[in-house]
């Protein structure tokens, strides 16, 4: 009796393996777009500080991604059980900021600076490096929570019909594979200057002309994860909005099919369109809410300094 128990225990250990690798990997699939973005945002969130800090700063944003999942997973579980209607408005509010965070940065170079802003070329000389990295890690982090919520949201709608235990491993699962994953290639695009050093500086012929080669590249491709980090955030931000107003997603997918039709071009331009037009709804709702923010500043009474 106890061997057949044992056996019947090891097969149900085997049948829940097997659905924790099938639906991580569906899992997996539907959520390496985000990641994408993720990566691109997070790589130029830490771009920008010293050179012998920047691996010191991916890590301490690998671990507050961490800490971000360690809160997300449970909290995704208990809202799914108790309160499923408001997944879609935690997705919407996190988005909207997203859309916000990214227009701000647009912005900031047209808009007349307040006070908080107005010395800053005058205080440069006196910025604390120290408080500059915990900026930068502060806004990497809270950036990284929204897209780890709708990564994690995602996958347990992929898994909402498993069991629990599924479910769980499933969520634990991609919240490690997504974090070591992007944060080690973050950590690696960071430091390509010094691998591309490095190899410059080698005897060999070829390692030489592959140093010289990524030296020459990086700078481009900093500031082009700058610029594809910053669509991403309309992107991303645009996209859980659309998802949650039924009237727009409608007519996204509507323009998606309209376009399809056309000659040649149809397939291609029925695959971007979504993506085009969630951009665009992202850079609208980022100006919305920025211009709420900016008004509800103006209201407010503003703090006397002192001293």
């Amino acid at each position: 009796m106890a061997g057949a128990s044992l056996l019947t225990l090891l097969d149900d250990i085997a049948a829940v393996l097997d659905d924790v690798s099938l639906m991580t990997k569906v899992a997996a699939k539907k959520t390496a777009g985000v990641l994408g973005d993720d990566l691109a945002l997070n790589a130029q969130q830490v771009t920008g500080v010293n050179a012998d800090r920047e691996l010191p700063v991916v890590w301490a944003v690998a671990k507050g991604s961490l800490r971000n999942k360690a809160i997300l997973v449970p909290a995704a579980l208990l809202i799914s059980a108790f309160a499923p209607w408001a997944v879609i408005p935690l997705l919407m509010l996190g988005g909207a900021y997203l859309c916000f965070e990214g227009f701000e940065k647009i912005a900031h170079k047209y808009l007349p600076h307040d006070d908080e802003h107005a010395d800053e070329a005058a205080l440069a000389a006196n910025v604390d490096v120290a408080a500059l990295e915990k900026q930068k890690i502060g806004g990497a982090i809270r950036t990284d929570f929204i897209l780890s919520a709708e990564i994690i949201a995602i996958t347990l709608g992929t898994v909402a019909e498993s069991s629990f235990t599924t479910q769980v491993l499933v969520l634990v699962g991609i919240a490690l594979v997504m974090t070591i994953g992007v944060y080690g290639l973050v950590a690696g695009i960071v430091k390509l200057d010094d691998a591309g050093l490095y190899l410059s500086k080698r005897d060999s012929g070829f390692a030489q002309g592959l140093g010289g080669a990524i030296l020459r590249t990086a700078p481009y491709l900093m500031k082009g994860l700058s610029v594809v980090g910053m669509a991403a955030m309309f992107m991303v931000g645009g996209g859980i909005l659309t998802h949650g107003i039924p009237v727009v997603h409608h007519a996204i997918e509507q323009a998606a099919q309209s376009v399809a039709g056309i000659a040649t071009l149809g397939p291609l331009l029925a695959a971007i369109t979504p993506t085009l037009l969630n951009f665009l709804f992202g850079i609208v709702a980022g100006a919305v809410v920025l211009a709420v923010v900016l008004l509800v500043k103006r209201l407010l009474p503003k703090k006397k300094k002192t001293g």
